[in-house]
This record gives C-alpha cells, structure tokens and sequence, in this order.
C-alpha cells in the first residue's frame, strides 16, 4: 500500500530561514574557539593518560586482552607468519642489494616497534618487495657493484658497510618524513594514491622485482640497471649472456619455483582446511641448504651462496646520512609507497573485522619503526601482502602476535642464522618471485574496473604501463598525475541539466533521464554537477547559454525590444512603483509578468546549487554576470539549496548588487512556489508550499 505525504508551510528564503532557525554564528564561534583553547591547555593526569593511550596503543587494547580467547590464534598466527619472515627476510635483501643478515634485523625490529605503536590489529609489518626494489635502486646508484671484488677481503665488508649505510639512511629519512607528516596530520595524503594506482603499482613493480631475479635464477653474474627504461635494460643484459648459464643453478631454480608454487596452490584451495599454511618457503630453504652443503655445490659448480651470516644482536651504527641530498626524492616516493600500502591493508581488514583504523597515528608507528630500526641496519619497512593474509588466515587477532613472530626471528638472529651459510642464493631469487602471486592476480580486478569505472581502469593501465616501460619512481608519479587529472577533468566537465518536476510532487529531476517529469512554464531550473571554479567557468557558462537560449545576438535584440518597452511606457506616462518605495536597482517582482513575452518563454532562471561543492572568485563573477545578462533580457535569477560556503563567498564577492537577496532559497519547490505566486497573486499575500 504506497502512503502519501502532504506539507504545507511557508516559503522560505535563506534568509528567513536563517532568521526563523539559524544561530549566532559570532558568540556561539568565539566561546568555543575559546574553549578549545582552554582544553587544550589544560593538563591533567587524565589527560596524559588519554593521550599515552592515544599515541601508544598498546596501552589500551593489551588490558583488555582476552587471553583465553586470542592467544591461541595469535601465538600460531605470529610463529607462522615469523617462519615465512626468514626466508623472505633473506630473499627481499638481494633486492635491496645488501647482504641476507640486513634482511632478518629488519624482520625483527619494525615487527617490535609495530606492535607498540600500530593501530592495527591484523597487519604485519617488516620487508616488502617494492619498497625492497625501490630501495636498491637507491643503493645501486650510490654505491655500484664493482666488476670483479674479492668477497674474502676487506674491501668486500666496506663495500657492504657501504650499501647498508645508504639502505639505512633512505629508512632513518623516510622514517623522518612520516613523523613530519605526524605532526603535520597529513594522514589523509595517502588517499591521493587511490586504490587503481597501489594495485597497478603494485603488479607492475612486480615484474621489474620477477625480471631482476631472473640473472639469480640462471646463475649469471650481471650488473644491475637503475633508472628509465632498467626492465628493458635487464632483460637484453640476460638475453645476451644467456649463453653463460650456470646449468645447475637453473635446476636448482626450476626444481624450487615447481615445489613453491604447488604448494603456495594447495594453501590457497585448502586454506580453509589447514589450520596455518605449509611453510613451504622455510623448508626450502633448509633442504636446499643441506643439499649444497652435503655435494659441496659451491665450489664444485660454482653455485653462489648466501655466505656468512653472524650471529647475535646488531650493535648500533650510525647511517649514512650524508648520503640525504641524494636519496631525498627517492625516499619521498619510497615513503609514499610504503604507507599508502601499510595503510591500505590495515583498513582492508578492519573493515573486515569491525575496527578501526587511524592514519595519522600509522605515520606515527611506520615513522618510529623506520628512524629506530635505522639504527641497527635495517633498510625501510612496511606492511606487506602475503604476511598480513597469512597472518589474518591463520587466526591471528591482535598485535600481539608480532611477538611470536619477532620471537621466531630472534632466535634464528641468535643461534641458527650461521647455518644458512651455504643457502644457494637461486633459492632465495625464486622465493622471492613466488612471493608476488597476489600482485599477478590482480589483473583479475580489470574486468570488474571495465564494468564500474572506465576512468579508473584507464588509470591503472597508464600507471602499470608507466611503472613497466618507464620504473618504478617515475612510473608512480606519472600514476598520480594522471589520476589528479582526471579528476580534474570531470570537474571540468560536470553536466549541467535541466530539471523538471515530478506531477503532484516536489521532487525535480533532470528531464533527460525522466521523460514524465515536466518543466514548470515560464522557469527554467538548472543544476551543475560540480564546483564552479576558474577551470570551468567557461565550460559552465557555455552550457547556460546552450540551455537558456541566450547568445549575444538574443540579448542584444531583448534588450533593445526591453528599452523601446520602457520608453513607450514613459511616454505615456505610466509609473511603476514596487510595494509603495520606488526601486532603481531591480524591477518589480510583476512588471516582468506583465510584459508582453508569450508563457512558453523563460521568464525566470532557478540555479539548483545542490550538486555545487564550491565556488571560488572567479565562479562567482561569472554569478553576476549571468545575472547581468538575464536582467538585460527581463529574466529574474533564482538561486536554491546553495550550502553555506557557496553562499558565503556569493555574498562576499558583491553578488547580491546584481540580483535580489530575496531570490535565494532554501530549497527548488520553495523557489518554484514563490514564483509561480508572484504571477497570479500580489506580493502581499500569504505564501506557502504545498504538494
């Protein structure tokens, strides 16, 4: 049964609406500027608490910690999640081009730090493929790979002193710009890199990661290209020394890419089933390393390992910050690459999972763990993609399960780190290609971005063919500029319509897309689906032409067909006077009705401000000119639903010399019953809108 609503009152303009519910603006803004003040300066044992709490989490989810409930999942989710982070520790520093021991110590101490400071609950934090590649891009510049290097001298330990310092300082500086940002509350930047632009970045920085693993996998001892065009670079560099592959490293390679991916395939059909994942990665490693140590594989086919790795804890060393100038614009992409995807996976399972997260406050944990883990040679960190969805399958609850993990790691760092001394490095290069299945998967969201968005899935095209043919850096920026402009082109050309009304009703809607609905005779009402800015001023201005039927020669004509009006009226005498006050500014609310223009003509213009997010100074010139122009043809301008900010700055440009204060309502019905009255009853009657 379809129910029926009826409304009767007065109509309201914005200022009678003001007057009848509006508030001091002035008293009530001063007193609570001042009381904002006064709180903020207020210091208390409260208020320390609340902020500890605030700015350190753990302080307020660990009391009220469920042990019986979140332990168990937490303790297998952080031990299984703390085996994969060994090998893929060891594998994502080959890609930052420093030695497999700097990958551990950077799965160790952001995964600390994180779990002191992070909001959230599900995310596990540590070594990252793209932030690894992009930081070795960064260290291959500043500190190149000599040709020929004895890796028993002690030029081999400078050397790699040399690449840790500058891997260090790209941390210790983007842990520095996070916490800038922190204080600056710019949490919110990282919604500039949208969701098509991380997933686009994401899967082509997976391929310049699977291409410069391939020289690992084929046991080829080549340089590694940096810069413009280094996918291509790389690729012609393997194809020309294919000739000088190590056979039985690329045995090794395809013997361990078969038995990763059957069973990184099992894991995902039967992650339901399995409690915690096989960890394959780990148990490669182990068997592959005592198999080159029982045969001997090193010195008998010349295999590359991984070599010593000390054990024990890492003692402090300064990073190389006189390296700044130099890696600043990279760490600044790096540090914008890191968080959007750190905070992207903490929302993704938030939302998941009921809870919420805070940005400024992620700054502040990713900011804190990058400065302090630079400090004892780590390179930069962030979330991850497989980690965090094996952390979240395998019933992980809190951030307490980056203590189990940091435990498992821990313990490799202390006591069994040396015996992966003979860990072929093919294992690792093939253990980090495997890794990247969720960034191949999603071209599976092309098809889905086809249906919903052609805008966003031109976005991800051109960024993930910009981070391919270009790299990573350059490939990422030309992303984001690409997406700022094609917001700003739908901001330039937002429609504009025409609105009709909806039989026995106030509801207006545009008449392209509802036949029935009608346009009220003699009114023209139009609504912009935009701000109204410099940018597209004119695109609006062209449309309202096109839409009214107002080009110069119409308006030159009307306006002169209006003066030879007035001039036959004063020759004969006739006067006219609005409510008693003789008024030289506008005419009276009638005379236009009284004119000789047929009904079918537009006697009036209703702007529909809804959709209008802003206006700036330029926007609302172009306000008073179209007001101007109407005048000259007799055309009143009507302005409905305008929020306060587009009034605000109306009002302040001068607008209203140019048209009646009056003329601006509260909502289109409001507007449409005003004039519709004005053309059958005298201005003093009672008014109200009815349905």
């Amino acid at each position: 049964m379809s129910a029926s609503v009826a409304v009767y009152r007065n109509i309201y303009t914005e200022d009678r609406f003001k007057q009848a519910y509006g508030s001091d603006d002035s008293t009530s803004g001063s007193l609570r500027l001042r009381e904002k003040l006064a709180g903020s300066c207020r210091c208390s044992r409260r208020a320390c608490l609340h902020l500890l709490r605030e700015r350190v989490p753990i302080f307020n989810w660990l009391p009220r910690y469920r042990l019986k409930k979140w332990i168990l999942g937490d303790t297998i989710g952080g031990l299984t999640v703390g085996i994969l982070h060994i090998p893929q520790g060891m594998a994502f520093a080959l890609l930052t081009s420093v030695a497999p021991i700097f990958g551990l110590y950077t799965s160790f101490f952001p995964v600390v730090l994180y779990m002191f400071f992070g909001t959230g609950r599900h995310v596990s934090t540590g070594t990252f493929a793209v932030v690894s590649l992009m930081t070795g891009s960064v260290v291959e510049q500043l500190v190149p790979t000599p040709l020929e290097m004895n890796s028993s001298s002690s030029e081999a330990a400078d050397f790699e002193a040399q690449r840790i310092g500058v891997a260090s300082a790209v941390a210790l500086l983007s842990g520095i710009i996070m916490l800038c940002m922190f204080g600056l509350q710019l949490g919110f930047l990282s919604t500039y890199l949208s969701e098509p632009i991380v997933k686009a970045f994401t899967s082509a920085a997976a391929f310049h990661v699977t291409v410069s693993q391939i020289q690992s996998m084929l046991g080829l001892r080549l340089p590694r290209h940096t810069g413009t065009f280094s996918l291509f670079k790389t690729l012609a560099s393997v194809m020309e020394n294919l000739p000088h592959t190590n056979m039985a490293e690329l045995l090794i390679s395809m013997v361990c890419l078969a038995v990763l991916v059957i069973v990184k395939e099992i894991n995902m059909r039967y992650r339901k089933r399995l409690r915690t994942p096989i960890p394959v990665e780990i148990l490669t490693v182990i068997i592959a390393t005592g198999v080159a140590y029982a045969f001997s594989l090193d010195s008998s086919y010349n295999i590359e390992i991984v070599g010593h790795i000390p054990a024990g804890f890492p003692k402090p060393r300064m990073p190389a910050v006189h390296t700044f100038p130099d890696i600043a614009g990279d760490t600044v992409a790096i540090t914008f690459v890191g968080y959007a995807v750190s905070v992207s996976l903490a929302m993704i399972y938030a939302d998941k999972h009921g809870y919420s997260i805070h940005p400024n406050q992620e700054l502040l944990a990713h900011g804190i763990s990058n400065t302090v883990s630079s400090f004892f040679t780590c390179f930069p960190s962030s979330a991850t993609l497989a980690t965090t969805n094996i952390l979240e399958s395998a019933g992980g609850y809190t951030q307490l399960s980056g203590l189990f993990t940091s435990l498992v790691v821990l313990i490799v760092l202390l006591l069994i780190g040396p015996l992966f001394y003979f860990l072929p490095k093919a294992v690792l290069a093939c253990i980090n290609v495997t890794s990247l299945r969720q960034m191949f998967l999603q071209f599976q969201d092309l098809p889905e971005l086809w249906r919903i968005s052609k805008i966003d899935l031109m976005v991800w095209v051109v960024t993930w063919l910009s981070v391919v043919v270009l790299n990573v850096d350059l490939g990422l920026a030309i992303g984001v500029v690409f997406s700022m402009m094609t917001v700003i082109c739908r901001t330039q050309r937002a429609g504009c319509s025409v609105l009709g009304r909806a039989s026995n009703t106030e509801i207006y809607r545009p008449l392209e897309n509802h036949n029935k609905c009608y346009e009220v005779p003699g009114v023209k009402i139009l609504t912009y689906n935009g701000p109204i800015y410099y940018g597209n001023r004119s695109f609006f201005r062209e449309e309202m032409s096109k839409l009214l039927g107002l080009t110069p020669e119409k308006i030159r004509s009307r306006e002169k067909a209006r003066k030879a009006l007035e001039k036959r009226e004063r020759d004969a005498t006739v006067s006219t006077v609005e409510r008693g006050i003789a008024n030289t500014l506008f005419s009276s609310e009638n005379e236009f009705f009284k004119s000789e223009t047929s009904e079918s003509d537009v006697q009036a213009v209703l702007i529909d401000c809804s959709s209008v997010t802003f206006v700036d100074v330029a926007g609302a010139r172009l306000f008073a000119q179209v007001c101007t122009e109407c005048q000259k043809v007799g055309v009143h301008v009507y302005l409905a639903n305008c929020n306060e900010s587009v009034l605000k700055i109306l009002t302040s440009s001068g607008l209203m010399t140019y048209m009646n204060p009056q003329h601006i309502f509260v909502t289109v019905h409001d507007a449409v019953m005003y004039i519709q009255q004005q053309k059958e009853k005298p201005p003093e009657s009672t008014t109200t809108v009815w349905v």
